[in-house]
């Protein structure tokens, strides 16, 4: 069995799940979701614990185990605290701004660039060089954080472009005359 699926997930008070067959439903206060599990993995609830076990001994089996039960936990901690990404704009002149449901972005091309938030998804601007990707589905952030990271890459010379708050960018020496 899989290291990782040996471990329960304890469920918080503040989440509600229920197991149905395959499917397993998580309900908190950010949200609610649902996760289809594989036919090789079994899901068992006992109170405030969930266990995930393979149903044979075959290595798909047993790693699909350990992959599930991260799945559910990083769903189980979504809809209780939510997850966020924070992406930072370098360089003269990029801007970022929220307009409803789309994002603005000035990035020193010669036109705006206009992208549309994903249902699920919240975007902020704190400042103008600042953008917080926020909501309760892991993979959904840093999907999303990652498709607005892609409009101007940081590039290695200045570090001018759009790099997450965390990133840090090896900058190239340039040439000497």
């Amino acid at each position: 069995m899989s290291r990782v699926a040996k471990k329960p997930i304890t469920i918080p008070a503040k989440v509600e799940v229920k197991v149905a067959g395959q499917t397993v439903s998580v309900k908190g206060p950010k949200g609610q979701d649902k996760i289809e599990v594989n036919e090789l993995v079994t899901v068992q609830q006992e109170e405030k614990d969930l266990t995930i076990s393979a149903n044979d001994e075959s290595k798909l089996a047993n790693a699909l185990s350990g992959t599930m039960r991260a799945l559910i936990a990083n769903l189980i901690e979504g809809v209780e605290k939510g997850f966020e990404r924070k992406l930072v704009l370098v360089g003269v002149g990029y801007r970022a701004q929220v307009q409803g449901n789309i994002l603005n972005l000035t990035l020193g091309y010669s036109h705006p660039i206009k992208f549309d938030v994903p249902p699920g998804i919240n975007i902020e601007t704190p400042s103008q060089t600042e953008i917080l990707v926020k909501g309760i589905n892991k993979n959904l952030v840093g999907q999303v954080a990652a498709n607005i990271r892609r409009f101007r890459q940081p590039e290695p010379y200045k570090g001018k472009g759009i790099r997450y708050a965390n990133e840090v960018i090896i900058l190239k020496e340039t040439k000497k005359k």
